[in-house]
């Protein structure tokens, strides 16, 4: 039986860094035999972060989010899959508002708040984590690695995939603003030579997350 791995994409635009660095995972993972299921959280029905309702702490509900919305099926598709891949971009030096609302429902289902046992999570899923940024790639490398601590408790080992310094747009010069602060030639030039390198090393994580190897 083939393994099941599931890929959300937390930013929204289509045929981009994060996108493409996804398309790039999943083909590794298929490549190693798994079958995948992708979210788009950005194009799913209405869903929030936590709302404390303590639902999950209930013995009957342990491990679950019992708030039913847009983030259900995300929720339930990677509590019976065999590997998790996330990627999301860099927004105001953090992820994503819609990564941060799956973050929170799929960490704290699993918080116990039990000194001896603190994460309820039984079937551990190995986890992969892409950040994209504008940012040089080591900006925020202590936030990513908190995240990857975090979701190694409570998920499944982690690792992660960090892009940095990404092209945003074709044509920097037809904005109405000037952004002065960037040099568009170094951008193109980077994501000429450096980000074909990241797409090999996604899908190189993405087959060795499927593969049952150790994702680091």
């Amino acid at each position: 039986m083939s393994k099941k791995i599931v890929v959300v994409n937390a930013g929204p635009r289509k045929g981009w860094n994060t996108d493409t660095l996804l398309t790039e995972a999943s083909k590794g993972a298929e490549s190693a035999g798994a079958a995948v299921t992708r979210f788009d959280l950005f194009r799913l029905e209405k869903y929030t972060g936590c709302i404390s309702c303590f639902g999950c702490k209930r013995e009957r509900f342990k491990g679950h989010c019992v708030c039913r919305d847009g983030l259900t099926p995300v929720l339930d598709a990677i509590r019976e899959s065999d590997g998790l891949i996330i990627g999301s971009p860099n927004y105001l030096s953090e992820l994503t508002a819609s990564f941060r609302a799956l973050y929170e429902r799929l960490i704290f289902q699993n918080l116990t708040y039990n000194l001896e046992t603190p994460c309820c999570n039984e079937r551990p899923v190995p986890v992969l984590l892409i950040m994209t940024s504008n940012a040089p790639d080591t900006m925020y490398l202590d936030m990513m690695c908190g995240y990857q601590q975090t979701l190694s408790r409570f998920v499944g080992p982690t690792d992660l995939l960090i892009s940095g310094n990404t092209l945003q747009l074709k044509d920097y010069g037809k904005t109405d603003w000037p952004w002065t602060l960037f040099d568009p030639e170094a951008k193109k030039l980077r994501h000429e030579t450096v980000f074909p390198q990241e797409c090999r090393a996604a899908f190189e994580k993405g087959a060795r997350l499927a593969g049952g190897g150790d994702v680091r």
